[in-house]
């Protein structure tokens, strides 16, 4: 039976009902809503969300009682008392669940609270999107009715005295519907495995029993799997075991760098769908073909506020500084960078994820990712984001027609000044000075700032040509293999000392 004949249950037939209101209307809803439940919580206590829920304008009353939060500082005051196994902290309940995260640049695990309200909030965005892939020309319906294969975390959690935690795929994984559970790959049993090497051989040795539409997941692991499948059953393309693949739905990197990778192994084409989901809930997702960006989820279970990414806000470790402005999606403007503060139904109040967006379509509520607060380099005033790395490298690969599926940038001194050092994954024959002498120069049409700052403190640009295996195996070395890991653009701190010796030790 394809997955498109299943009847939906009533009570999530009724949360898919698509609403008219503006995005800013869904968005009071929503805070409402959210103060609303918590109000009896120990934090809505000691910010009267009572009191915010009757106030005429309880947004911004809102943004003057709660404070901002970062990770430290909410689980220093608040989280904490979660992972003890108390009741009504952040949010009704007793939590269960923690999504461990460590993002792509820190060692300590983050344990995020993962609520039954937020796993349900979830599965409605999922299934939403999913309805919105019928209207895709270029995706075949039978393709939807077909399997999925989500290349996601165990689903073995850790146990906690109270809880359980592990990767949020892992966690989604175990909380698969039922109406969903015949067509999700690689089953169960297989998403049970630790070992993520041991994971992968069973999913190559099973690839040619299931029928699958479309995959889920991380760009390096899905296209690492699928060269493992073709290797072990002396496959031409993925394809040949696969026809009925046509799209792959993936998130939380830029999926140009590995695209030239990818068209290797097909024997046709595929449609990329992009979304935006963290470990702090589904943020977005490409609900139309050929879409600017992503649409924000704003009529389910989060409110957001953006917090422009400049010098005024934040200061040069990517920290947002006391004071800083806080707008309400009705008050950003196209084009610029913002960070992104969410309150949601797992106890998220006011909370900096870390990830940097621009709006390419305001009145759509439309975004792309530029970044992280604390991935980009300005050692000098350069102002290097992320966007401005990814697009240098794609202009380049393309323009020298290589694959380079994976990079990394570190800030370095240079005599009394600095420099910037480039990792670049590349399994191709490439001439080093002209890669880097393209890249520097792209990035000097790219970026004003990092053009003059090349003419005075920033001195030079180092770039090593490593093997692709080089970046995985250091993600292996780390415990950051399988699931949403994925390799910093960034490196500072432990991290890129921690690489450095990797390089001279290969452990």
């Amino acid at each position: 039976m394809a997955l498109l004949e299943f009847k939906l249950p009533k009570n999530l037939t009724k949360a898919l009902k698509i609403t008219t209101y503006s995005p800013k209307r869904q968005q009071v809803r929503v805070l409402k809503k959210l103060l609303k439940k918590a109000r009896f919580t120990e934090f809505g206590q000691k910010y009267r969300f009572d009191e915010l829920l009757l106030a005429k304008n309880p947004t911004k009353k809102f943004q003057e009682y709660v404070p901002t939060y970062n990770y430290n500082k909410i689980y220093a005051e608040w989280w904490h008392k979660t992972l003890e196994g108390k009741p009504d902290i952040c949010w009704p309940g007793v939590i269960k669940y923690f999504a461990l995260s460590s993002g792509t640049s820190e060692a300590a695990s983050k344990y995020i609270p993962i609520t039954k309200d937020i796993i349900r909030a979830n599965k409605t965005t999922m299934v939403r999107h999913f309805l919105t892939l019928t209207g895709y020309q270029d995706i075949p319906v039978k393709s939807i009715g077909k399997g999925w294969l989500m290349l996601g975390g165990t689903t073995d959690l850790q146990k906690g005295p109270t809880y359980y935690a592990g990767d949020l795929s892992g966690i989604s994984a175990t909380k698969v519907p039922f109406w969903f559970q015949p067509f999700y790959k690689p089953g169960k049993s297989i998403s049970k495995t630790k070992d993520w090497n041991l994971k992968l051989d069973k999913i190559v040795e099973e690839a040619p029993n299931w029928d699958i539409g479309f995959v889920v997941g991380v760009p390096a692991w899905i296209q690492m799997v699928m060269e493992k499948i073709i290797e072990r059953h002396h496959l031409k393309t993925i394809h040949d075991v696969w026809p009925n693949l046509a799209f792959f739905v993936h998130g939380g990197v830029a999926f140009e760098p590995y695209k030239k990778g990818f068209e290797r192994l097909l024997a046709k084409p595929l449609t990329y769908i992009e979304t935006y989901l963290a470990s702090e809930g589904f943020i977005a997702y490409q609900d139309k073909q050929n879409g600017k960006g992503m649409k924000l989820v704003t009529g389910n279970n989060i409110f957001f506020e953006f917090v422009p990414f400049d010098d005024q806000n934040f200061d040069s470790e990517g920290n947002m500084v006391e004071g800083a402005r806080v707008l309400l999606l009705s008050e950003v403007e196209e084009d610029k960078d913002y960070a992104i503060l969410l309150s949601t139904n797992a106890g998220t109040w006011r909370y900096l994820i870390g990830d940097t967006v621009r709006f390419v379509d305001k009145q759509r509520a439309e975004i792309i990712i530029t970044g992280r607060t604390k991935h980009f380099l300005s050692l000098v005033g350069e102002h290097l984001s992320v966007d401005n790395m990814n697009k240098a490298v794609q202009l380049v690969a393309g323009e020298l027609n290589l694959s380079i599926p994976e990079f990394t940038v570190a800030g370095e001194p240079h005599g009394t000044f600095f420099a910037h050092h480039w990792y670049v994954a590349c399994d191709e024959h490439v001439d080093k000075e002209l890669l880097r002498n393209r890249i520097d120069q792209t990035l000097k049409d790219l970026n004003d700032d990092y053009a003059v700052e090349r003419d005075s403190a920033l001195k030079n640009v180092y770039l090593d040509v490593l093997p692709e295996e080089k970046f995985l195996a250091f993600l292996r070395h780390k415990g950051k293999i399988g699931g949403q890991h994925k390799f910093p653009r960034v490196l500072k701190g432990k991290m890129h000392q921690d690489w450095r010796e990797f390089l001279k030790t290969g452990a």
